[in-house]
């Protein structure tokens, strides 16, 4: 019987043996990819005598053509009352309306975790020497920053009012032509998303928790999340884990706290990633490690995402790529990204076995070389199959 998925007094989730998870199929690619990935989640999760009740709910081009709005509020009610949710990629309304679908479910439902895990599956083809030395997790901040979307165009009234009163209050001389954005970094955002980076390490065994910032140049916003990051963990987990400057780089048992700055960091998770586990960092920062970490071990297309609230049990499991609309609708595109986002929602609710035998499966289908065409192209001796195929070979092997 299909039941909710609800919050216990724990502050743990309660998952039925059926629980009813809400969709949203996606845009373009999206009608190949969503099919593709739910039919191996659907078998995974059989294997082990559940099952999923899915519930479509509607948002992007879907969304407006039925009812005339880019985002209901019945998806919005679905996803608050049902707790856990996936989504294929949503295309961006031109011209008006959301400045961005994804971003506005996650503010809206204050999905403040965007957890985007990076490791290398056997047999990917990697434009680096060492694929297999990438597996790190990212936790970043997803509701400030300079997405808060706090921003003035130039040549308006509210940008020449807003120059004056910066020049006049603050003496920040600016030029008159610019167009001008707030970055908010509060203590409030920063801690949480910290105090999630930490525990989740500490839950995974995982041995260091990396802040990322730019705080040398931006002192009071990214240099603020430094310092509030290193408060969460002597103030919150002394016990359990322990700042670089507080050990001198030897943690013992404890999880190691180090900081980097963003640009250098960049560099170094290319030269030494076996030198970083977790990483928490702001919402540009993380945009820009996300994509770039991902582009080691396969591209995006491979990429899955979640958006997080640790403290109501909201989530939304996402492809992280875009919709590919020139490619819709050809059953051709690799539904990685949204079948891994399914893994990770699996693993969230509680379904490690499930979770585990799709990651087998796929890495053996890879390894067979048996892949869509973003790979066959890649790799010698491959056989290119349909999305559709792709799917059947993982089942195959599961």
């Amino acid at each position: 019987m299909a039941e909710k998925i609800t919050m216990g007094p724990d502050g743990k989730l309660v998952v039925p043996d059926e629980p009813v998870i809400p969709f949203i199929e996606g845009d373009g690619t999206g009608v190949d990819i969503w099919p593709a990935a739910r039919r191996v989640l659907d078998a995974a999760v059989a294997k082990h005598g559940r099952r999923i009740a899915w519930k479509e709910v509607l948002a992007g081009e879907k969304a407006y053509k039925q009812t005339g709005d880019w985002l209901p509020q019945a998806t919005l009610d679905a996803f608050r009352e049902h707790l856990i949710g996936i989504k294929g990629p949503l295309t961006t309304p031109v011209g008006g309306g959301f400045r961005s679908l994804n971003v506005a479910l996650r503010q809206i439902l204050d999905l403040y975790v965007c957890l985007r895990p990076v490791r290398w599956f056997k047999g990917v083809p990697s434009p680096v020497k060492r694929p297999e030395l990438v597996d790190m997790v990212i936790f970043r901040e997803n509701t400030e920053d300079i997405y808060a979307g706090l921003e003035v165009e130039q040549g308006t009234p509210e940008a020449k009012r807003l120059i004056e009163l910066l020049h006049d209050e603050l003496g920040w001389d600016i030029r008159p032509d610019s167009g001008v954005g707030i970055k908010p970094v509060s203590e409030t955002g920063s801690k949480r998303l910290v105090r999630a980076a930490i525990a989740y390490a500490v839950a995974h065994g995982r041995k260091s928790v990396t802040l990322v910032h730019k705080g040398n140049i931006q002192k009071f916003t990214e240099g603020a999340f430094r310092k509030w990051g290193y408060e969460v963990v002597r103030d919150e987990f002394a016990d359990v884990a322990v700042a670089w400057d507080d050990c001198g780089g030897q943690p013992g048992d404890r999880v190691l706290v180090k900081d980097n700055i963003a640009d250098i960091t960049l560099q170094q998770v290319l030269t030494r990633p076996d030198e970083f586990d977790v990483i928490a960092t702001t919402n540009l920062n993380g945009d820009y490690l996300s994509d770039a970490l991902a582009a080691q071990v396969g591209g995006i297309g491979i990429a899955p995402g979640a958006n997080i609230n640790y403290v109501t049990g909201h989530g939304i499991f996402e492809a992280t790529h875009g919709t590919a609309p020139k490619y819709a609708g050809l059953d051709k595109v690799n539904p990685g990204s949204v079948l891994l986002s399914g893994v990770l929602m699996l693993e969230h609710i509680g379904w490690q076995e499930a979770a585990d035998d799709i990651v087998r499966a796929l890495e053996a289908t890879i390894a067979d070389r048996v892949v869509t065409y973003d790979f066959a192209r890649q790799m010698q001796g491959a056989t290119e199959v349909r999305t559709s195929e792709f799917a059947t070979a993982i089942i195959e092997r599961l």
